[in-house]
């Protein structure tokens, strides 16, 4: 039985941690250049990638890019627990109804 951290990561995770290194630099919308390239649509995409970044192996791909995704993805789950930044709460001072 091997482990995940064993498990190598295969051809199709190197390329999309690879695409992530430089998506920004192709001419085509994201979008696109992702169901061109991965066949799939971005919803999948972003489900693989989100798994990809919990995988041990992915730093070794890439530890630049892959800890610069693992950080926006916290930021946006912080994001989505606290709400927006320097919003107040109802109820709070500061408030419309303060």
């Amino acid at each position: 039985m091997t482990s995940e951290i064993d498990e190598p990561l295969s051809d199709r995770q190197r390329a999309i941690i690879d695409f992530e290194g430089s998506w920004w630099m192709q001419d085509e919308a994201r979008d696109l250049a992702i169901r061109a390239r991965f066949a799939c649509s971005a919803e999948e995409y972003y489900q693989e990638l989100n798994q990809l970044l919990d995988h041990p192996g992915a730093l070794s791909v890439d530890p630049l890019v892959v800890r610069r995704l693992r950080r926006q993805r916290e930021r946006r789950r912080r994001a989505r627990i606290d709400g927006p930044a320097g919003g107040t709460r109802t109820g709070e001072q500061g408030g419309m109804n303060a």
